[in-house]
């Protein structure tokens, strides 16, 4: 484990972290830690249009928190079994051999999906009133690469991760 991970179980064992708390902040960390070298398939995100000594733009959109966290697993039913039985997250959709989505006692989730490789998926994060359609037009605008399925949309970050835009609070993968 490293220093942050550390420091993260340090801060709940001192009661400063709740359990939820804890558990996303390590599910970060860990799929941070492990993203940037399992999305092969994904195109690097293109820099931003403004550089250091421009005038900083307004942002594409204004996130209100991270809706939840997919990672890529090579066997999601033996994954949601791991999470339920270490962290006590509970299954909530079983998408069969597929997928499956687990909360916290809270309102916060992980979603798992069957990949070739395992890392991060993809990161969501919630923006208030989200229209996909509008999503995917300040993406392209941002000259961000857009990919669509449906009502999701995502686009790849400097380093390749996967970003989400979601209207929030759902299990939307």
């Amino acid at each position: 484990m490293n220093t942050n991970a550390d420091t993260i179980v340090e801060r709940f064992e001192r009661g400063d972290l709740s359990r939820r708390q804890l558990v996303a902040q390590l599910m970060v960390l860990g799929a941070a830690a492990a993203g940037a070298s399992v999305l092969p398939s994904v195109a690097r995100g293109q820099e931003a249009a403004t550089g250091p000594a421009s005038q900083p733009a307004a942002a594409t959109f204004s996130a209100t928190g991270i809706d939840h966290v997919a990672l890529s697993v090579t066997d999601a039913k033996r994954s949601a079994a791991f999470y339920e039985r270490n962290l006590g997250l509970r299954l909530v959709r079983d998408g069969g051999e597929g997928s499956a989505f687990l909360t916290t006692s809270g309102s916060d989730f992980l979603a798992l999906f069957r990949g070739e490789t395992p890392g991060l998926h993809h990161v969501s994060f919630s923006i208030p009133r989200y229209d996909p359609d509008d999503a995917a037009r300040r993406i392209e605008a941002a000259g961000l690469k857009l990919r669509r399925s449906g009502n999701r949309v995502y686009f790849p970050d400097p380093d390749g991760l996967v970003v989400q835009v979601h209207a929030g609070r759902g299990m939307a993968s």
